[in-house]
């Protein structure tokens, strides 16, 4: 049976790249059938890197058949995966995030869980000697990766080994970092055939606390003043997502590559309160508030928000 390898749902760079990573290493070098799989459509950076290192566009998927093997990277939160994730047969789990429980196996599994930036930086540790086998092509993606979720190393979730994987990878494959990574930024900043709804939906994830349920969404752009230019649609397509996807609030966070800050729009009272409370900020009256430093929803995002 072939293996589907996938990440999370609203795919970006690493959920779309770690899965053609993993799909080559088990069926190249292990000998076992797997195929790369997307459980949405990947957003401009992520096609962009499809595009540039000619790698055909995996097939979106959005439900998995009962005994399915699968292989899943970049997540291990149910939240973030098809509603009938529990009946496939899970065989292994490599990401970067927190533990958040819930899932459930046939059997005894590999976890593979480190505390690195990126999944493609631990698939990288995970192959070892066999890097020497892997072509460009899936260099160019695991580089691109390692890049995207370390925003070109200024995300504070960067550490000295994802940087030094992703320089590595770059002198292989004769790339000059600071002028890729510009082209991946670019091509994730150019929004403009997105509408707001799916601009809100684009990279986001579901997180609880408190009580309250939450859709946190985060933009990251070297082009900010034209993702705030759309701000009146945004504030109302909030309500939209509110409703349809069953959550008490919608952040917004536009992050600024450039500046390492996010703009964070504020659409009412609860929000503002929240805002204030998670990030020691003060809001005033206005319908948006600047957060210096912020850039990463993982680390800096997620774990602050406080009802």
């Amino acid at each position: 049976m072939t293996t589907l390898v996938f990440g999370h749902k609203s795919p970006d760079t690493d959920s779309t790249g770690s899965p053609i990573i993993w799909s080559w290493y088990m069926t190249e070098v292990n000998g076992h059938a797997a195929e790369p799989v997307l459980l949405g459509e990947p957003n401009t950076e992520a096609l962009w890197m499809l595009e540039r290192w000619d790698l055909p566009k995996p097939q979106i998927i959005d439900s998995v058949e009962a005994g399915q093997k699968v292989v899943i990277v970049d997540t291990n939160n149910p939240g973030e995966l098809p509603e009938d994730i529990n009946a496939a047969d899970i065989t292994a789990i490599i990401d970067h995030h927190r533990l958040t429980g819930g899932l459930e196996t046939k059997g005894p599994i590999e976890i593979a869980i480190r505390p690195l930036a990126c999944t493609a930086t631990i698939m990288h540790d995970m192959i070892g000697d066999d890097m020497a086998k892997m072509p460009d092509a899936i260099k160019g993606a695991m580089l691109s990766c390692i890049l995207s979720d370390t925003l070109e190393f200024s995300s504070p979730t960067t550490t000295d080994h994802d940087r030094a994987v992703a320089e590595k990878i770059a002198a292989d494959l004769g790339v000059e970092i600071p002028a890729y990574a510009a082209e991946m930024f670019a091509a994730k900043s150019d929004v403009s055939g997105y509408s707001d709804l799916e601009l809100l939906r684009l990279d986001s994830k579901r997180h609880e606390t408190g009580g309250k349920s939450f859709r946190v969404s985060v933009l990251e752009t070297t082009s900010p003043d034209t993702v705030l230019a759309r701000k009146d649609g945004l504030v109302a397509g909030m309500e939209t997502v509110k409703s349809e996807d069953s959550v008490d609030h919608v952040l917004l966070f536009i992050v600024d590559i450039i500046k390492s800050e996010a703009t964070v729009l504020i659409p009412d009272a609860e929000v503002r309160s929240v805002i204030e409370n998670s990030f020691a900020t003060v809001c005033g009256d206005g319908d948006q508030v600047v957060l210096p430093g912020v850039v990463s929803r993982k680390k800096q995002i997620i774990p602050n928000i406080t009802v």
